[in-house]
This record gives C-alpha cells, sequence and structure tokens, in this order.
C-alpha cells in the first residue's frame, strides 16, 4: 500500500518519460511500519496464542499475499488462511488488527479501508496504489513501474520511503529514490539532505 505526496516548492520537470505538470518531486510513502504501526508481528500471533515464528510455520505461505492482491476473498482467507484447514474466527482477527493501528510516532478487508476508518489516513495523503486494487505487491518491479506509468513522470522524480530495505532496494531498480525508514526524525534529516522540508509543527499524527 503507497500513499503519495507532492512537494509543492519544488517546480522542476522531469527530463524525460512523459511530460508533466505535476510539482516534483512526488514522495511515495509505504504504509506498513512506515505510517502506520502493523499489528502483523506482535498483535496476530497473539491472537491466535502463538509466536510469530509459529504463525508463520503453519499459515499458508500464499494465502495472504493472494488476499492481499485482491486474488481471493474474505470468505476463501478464512478457509485457507492455515495450512492444515482449521477454522479462522475472521471477524475476530479483523477487530485484532483494527485495535493495532496507529501512527508510528513522530509521524483489506482491504486493510487500507480498516486504516482510514480508523485513522483517516487521507485527512494528510492520498490513497493511490493498493495492492488489493491494482492486483500488484512489493517488490515486483511491475508495481513500481505501474506507479511511474500512472503518475506519468520520470522514476527519478519519484521518491519512495518504506521501511523493508528490500522494497527500497527493488524501487531503485527501476531509476526511483528509494529511502529506507528507520525512525521519522532519520527521514526528515534523509529528505532535507535532499532539500525536502516535512513540517510537523502543525500536525499531529498521534493516537488522540
Amino acid at each position: 500500500m503507497v500513499f503519495t505526496k507532492h512537494d509543492a516548492r519544488n517546480t522542476t520537470k522531469p527530463s524525460s518519460f512523459h511530460s508533466t505538470t505535476r510539482n516534483l518531486p512526488i514522495i511515495l510513502f509505504d504504509i506498513m511500519d512506515t505510517v502506520v504501526r502493523d499489528p502483523f508481528y506482535r498483535d496476530v500471533p497473539a491472537f491466535f496464542g502463538m509466536s510469530f515464528d509459529e504463525l508463520i510455520e503453519c499459515k499458508h505461505p500464499t494465502a495472504w499475499i493472494e488476499f492481499e492482491k485482491g486474488i481471493t476473498d474474505e470468505v476463501e482467507l478464512a478457509k485457507t488462511f492455515f495450512k492444515d484447514g482449521r477454522p479462522l474466527d475472521l471477524e475476530g482477527l479483523k477487530n485484532c488488527m483494527r485495535k493495532g493501528y496507529y501512527y508510528v510516532e513522530g509521524n483489506l478487508f482491504c486493510r487500507y479501508e480498516m486504516i482510514e476508518n480508523k485513522l483517516n489516513i487521507s485527512k494528510y495523503l492520498s490513497w493511490t496504489f493498493c495492492s488489493c486494487i491494482n492486483g500488484k505487491r512489493k517488490p515486483d518491479p511491475e508495481f513500481y513501474l505501474e506507479v511511474v506509468s500512472h503518475l506519468k513522470v520520470d522514476p527519478g522524480s519519484c521518491i519512495f520511503v518504506d521501511d523493508r530495505i528490500r522494497n527500497v532496494e527493488a524501487v531503485k531498480e527501476v531509476g526511483m529514490i528509494g529511502l529506507h525508514f528507520k525512525n521519522a526524525d532519520s527521514l526528515r534529516q534523509d529528505l532535507s539532505l535532499m532539500g525536502i522540508d516535512i513540517s510537523t509543527k502543525q500536525t499531529n499524527l498521534q493516537q488522540q
């Protein structure tokens, strides 16, 4: 899941790819564990009474991925989540995840709908690219190529921020600029070195 944010102070146009009247650069934010805490690593294993490693061992290897891509729906996910076919309390899992969503400090079910309903992220950034809608998932290069095609910009005009280094390296392969998210302060420093200032003086993204 990716948000877009445009820096309105930089009006440099891209030198190639597609012509555009957009203000640049374009900043693309990963959501989970970059903007919003991902409950999958702590809350979900606890919901099942397992450790994370135990959950990974017994869940189906592709069921969640297929669901995130929109290939399957909630009903099918409930049937296939576990390799051994044990029943899944889908509503309980959804409630567990919903409770675990809050903004990262300092800053399906399509999951994006659950996050939006709770945190109203679109007040600050625009939902643009979601795996359950476009059927592609990071770090697939086709995901990033669809981004630049949709935005009609040069890949080099896009800055992609993600907490997973694998995804950051993947965007570099298609010509985007990748920033590895560690925390809000380091991100502000990284962007500042690129001449981009993200002010947080008037915006409180913490859970009220």
